[in-house]
């Protein structure tokens, strides 16, 4: 009994670093957008609920979203645990929105072969020459706060938004923008044992050497809507929702476009909750929709056509808020001149001639016979046989008595029987 209470005493004494530690790791490949700051705010608190001695974030970005750029430098400084950015592997780099979420981590590291900056707004449209002036003022003093306090170099931090400069890991390194350099996961876990860093609950002392490391990964829902915060394949989701719909409501009993069109208009329209979407723009490409059905409808000498061009191309461009993003947040250009192409040519064409084929006389059957001319095989006072088209029909005169032989039109069908009348020369 006297050795039980020793060991559990022992056991109590037994110094908490000598317990085996976990990191938690997970990796961010891609813009920075909501869904990857949600899956980072996420990872913190998971990590930390499990009593994590650091998180590890694997970073390959080349920039994002202004509003989910700010969530995540939040998360990281108010973290009460520690957070480590490694920019890696080889060839990776933390571009534009990057560099902020970088220099905000509590430790920065980066692999051989890396680079880090460039991080001066770019406009998803022209800016006007003050506009510009504030979102580069406005950044320069984000990622000052930033750097002052996580004790690094505020004069590049600046000039990196200001000039867009971009280094290496190396002179990274030099200029103190991160704490070190690391080969791989082993060295980087290595290097940052024994280490004190602030966080918000306090001085924190990270032991990594032998930690088991738990990798978290996105679930399916986050792994779509990653997929899907690409602007260009919400663009073409969208249209394609459209078109599948549209298709249908001419083409009734086809079935498949309609059931492609809702599933790809609530598919866009889900993803767009991961984009700073501007329903004007919205607007404006289901008004181009309208008035390329209405000219298929209506005689208006290309007006129409014109218009629902101009509001798709207009539409289009402003889809996505024009001052959200650091770095390439957009609509390709070259996709919206492609989409407008062939969005025109699909309803000035395909539905064009689906509307046109509908309201098509007949080529078979009895109502093809309509207009059609022959002759009176009878004397028809006012029923008897007439010849059209080598076909011998029961018909009935409604213009009074006609002779045999005389040219007659065919007016209307009734009954399996022709209504004709004189066919005037």
């Amino acid at each position: 009994m006297k050795q039980v209470v020793i060991f559990f005493a022992l056991l109590f004494l037994i110094p908490s670093t000598l317990i085996a530690q976990t990191v938690f790791m997970i990796r961010i490949d891609g813009s920075i957008n909501p869904v990857s700051a949600d899956f980072i705010h996420h990872s913190i608190s998971k990590a930390r609920a499990e009593k994590a001695t650091c998180l590890v974030i694997y970073l390959n970005t080349p920039g994002g979203l202004l509003e989910s750029t700010r969530n995540i430098v939040h998360d990281l400084l108010e973290s009460p645990l520690p957070v480590v950015v490694y920019v890696a592997p080889g060839g990776a780099h933390a571009g534009s929105a990057g560099v902020f979420v970088t220099m905000a981590a509590h430790i920065a590291a980066m692999a051989p072969g890396t680079n880090i900056g460039a991080a001066h707004p770019v406009g998803l449209q022209a800016m006007d020459t003050v506009m510009s002036e504030k979102a580069t003022n406005d950044a320069a003093a984000f990622i000052r706060s930033i750097a002052s306090q996580r004790s690094r170099n505020l004069e590049w931090a600046e000039q990196s938004v200001r000039k867009s400069l971009s280094i290496t890991e190396n002179e990274a390194l030099a200029k103190k923008v991160i704490d070190l350099v690391a080969t791989n996961q082993q060295e980087l876990l290595g290097r940052i044992d024994g280490r004190s860093v602030k966080t918000s609950a306090g001085i924190r002392v990270l032991h990594t050497k032998d930690a088991k490391i738990t990798t978290l990964r996105m679930d399916a829902t986050e792994r779509i809507l990653s997929l899907l915060t690409d602007p260009n394949i919400i663009y073409i989701t969208l249209l394609l929702g459209f078109y599948g719909i549209l298709f249908e409501l001419y083409n009734p009993g086809a079935i498949l476009p309609g059931i492609v069109g809702v599933i790809a208009l609530v598919v866009a329209f889900y993803a767009m909750q991961a984009l700073p979407v501007n329903y004007a723009g919205l607007a404006l490409i289901i008004f181009a929709i309208v008035l390329f059905v209405l000219e298929i409808k209506i005689v208006s000498h290309g007006m129409l056509t014109i218009g629902g061009i101009i509001s798709l191309l207009l539409g289009s461009l402003m889809l996505v808020h024009a001052d959200s993003a650091w770095q390439s947040v957009r609509i390709s250009l070259s996709v919206i001149i492609a989409a407008v192409t062939v969005t025109t040519l699909f309803f000035l064409f395909i539905i064009g001639a689906g509307l046109r084929a509908q309201r098509a006389k007949p080529a078979t059957g009895m109502e093809a016979m309509m207009g059609e001319t022959g002759e009176a095989l009878d004397e028809l006072d006012p029923s008897g046989n007439i010849m059209v088209h080598g076909e011998i029909w029961k018909a009935e005169s409604v213009e009074g008595q006609i002779a045999q032989g005389e040219k007659i039109r065919v007016i209307a069908v009734k009954n399996f029987k022709l209504i004709v009348g004189h066919l005037v020369a």
